[in-house]
């Protein structure tokens, strides 16, 4: 007798296989795993990215950004001062600065900072004595001041604001009377920050055309 094929006997013959090479199933079964696990981490890493803008509390303060020093760092600065009266220290300072992931990778496309764009300056003493160290200066583990400048378009007449964390978790919004804004609006070479300190940027900036008036008309160097 002539036989039939049907769906009942395909599926059959597929199990038959599958029974016949367990082996070969298993390892595309951890294959499918590990591609989900990938997938998964990629689509974990982009909403901490997306996630990464600036929180408040009920009355406005800043929350402190927990993992910043996972974002994107942009420059250290050794003992500077905008002033040329600034007061000397008995120690050195590091500055660094961090911007968080989604406005670096916008300024780098277009030049400009997005909206929830949100800087860290990170501010540690500079050690000369330690280990086998005998010239120059390094970063202390204790970090001396956190301060944070955020562009925030519909909560802030200005766009931008400046926070400084005391306590370490909150902090409340400089007062615009504080001379930030206006040497940051002076003096900023891109949107009224100091990329003209960050390296890595103003070359970005002077490509894509975007380094403010203000900038050009004074501080050329």
């Amino acid at each position: 007798m002539q036989g039939i094929d049907s769906p009942v006997q395909d599926t059959a013959l597929a199990w038959v296989g599958v029974r016949s090479d367990p082996t070969g199933m298993l390892i595309k079964t951890k294959s499918i795993l590990v591609c989900a696990i990938i997938i998964l981490s990629a689509a974990a890493f982009r909403y901490a990215a997306q996630t990464s803008g600036p929180e408040y509390t009920g009355d406005g303060q800043l929350k402190f950004p927990e993992h910043y020093r996972e974002w994107v760092y942009l420059t250290s600065g050794f003992d500077m001062s905008y002033s040329p009266n600034a007061m000397q220290m008995g120690h050195h300072m590091f500055d660094n600065v961090f911007v968080n992931p989604e406005a670096y990778d916008a300024f780098m496309k277009t030049g400009k900072w997005p909206d929830k764009t949100t800087f860290v300056l990170e501010a540690r003493r500079g050690l000369d004595k330690g280990s086998i160290n005998q010239v120059g200066s390094y970063q202390s583990e204790e970090v001396m001041g956190i301060e944070a400048h955020v562009k925030d378009e519909s909560r802030f007449a200005g766009k931008w604001a400046f926070f400084r964390f005391d306590d370490g978790k909150l902090a409340k919004m400089i007062p615009t009377s504080a001379d930030c804004y206006s040497c940051h609006a002076t003096r900023g070479a891109v949107d009224t920050t100091f990329v003209q300190f960050y390296p890595t940027l103003m070359p970005v900036a002077r490509s894509k055309g975007t380094l403010s008036p203000q900038y050009k008309g004074v501080d050329r160097h």
